[in-house]
């Protein structure tokens, strides 16, 4: 490995890690549905990797699509540049629809009394919430969520805006190992710290108690994940 390809490596490993924690939108997504949705550490980790692959291999296939084809970098540019509006609206959209969602859902789950009343005369009254019973009673069947799925396909429309100028196409100055080297060093080093965001933060919120607005988390959660497609697509 020569110096210019060393100085590569170390530029992608640190390019991965800071330009991982400086975008909330990598790591508040999962760490939100994990909370409210309940998933196990290893769903959580699971997901994460898996929508981190995606995000990755997404960039890398343009890159080397553009390297292959001698596309000028401005073109490659313009393209991540849409993906990312595109990738931005989805994470709002579903962040929107999650909300709305949560907010029925909370209405729903609302708690109210109910009056009995005996032959003895005696009379007494409790709350309860219809969407817990309706829950309950079916609880032994297994529901397929469409979250984990729609934060794949947003994230495999994300695009990685350093990785094809700054490391790929330098590096492939020197030949397809390089473009390699740096790759694998980026993207091991993005989902890896990923990972560990994700689950730094999944057990802080685990401590977290919202009290009588708990029926009110998956909306929290909507909110938020549309909070970070509008600081991405405005830059707020």
């Amino acid at each position: 490995m020569d110096a210019k390809l060393g100085a590569l490596v170390v530029t992608a490993a640190s390019l991965g890690f800071i330009h991982t924690i400086i975008g909330p939108d990598h790591y508040l997504p999962f760490v939100m549905m994990s909370w409210v949705r309940r998933w196990s550490w290893a769903k959580t980790t699971v997901v994460t990797i898996l929508c981190g692959f995606g995000h990755i291999a997404s960039s890398v296939v343009l890159g080397l699509a553009g390297v292959w084809l001698g596309l000028v970098l401005k073109k490659l540019t313009i393209v991540e540049s849409f993906r990312g509006t595109i990738a931005a609206w989805l994470m709002i959209g579903f962040g929107l629809l999650y909300f709305v969602w949560g907010l029925r859902r909370a209405y729903r789950n609302r708690l109210h009394e109910h009056k009995h009343f005996h032959p003895s005369d005696l009379r007494h009254t409790h709350e309860h919430s219809h969407h817990q019973e309706h829950a309950h009673v079916h609880n032994g069947r297994s529901r397929v969520s469409i979250a984990p799925w729609a934060l794949f396909v947003i994230f495999v429309f994300g695009p990685c805006e350093v990785l094809i100028p700054t490391l790929m196409y330098p590096a492939a100055m020197g030949g397809w190992f390089g473009v390699a080297i740096v790759t694998s060093v980026f993207g091991t080093v993005t989902i890896a710290t990923m990972v560990g965001a994700v689950l730094l933060m999944r057990a802080g919120v685990s401590f977290v108690r919202l009290g009588s607005l708990e029926r009110f988390a998956h909306a929290i959660a909507g909110a938020t994940i549309c909070l970070c497609g509008l600081a991405v697509q405005f830059g707020l």
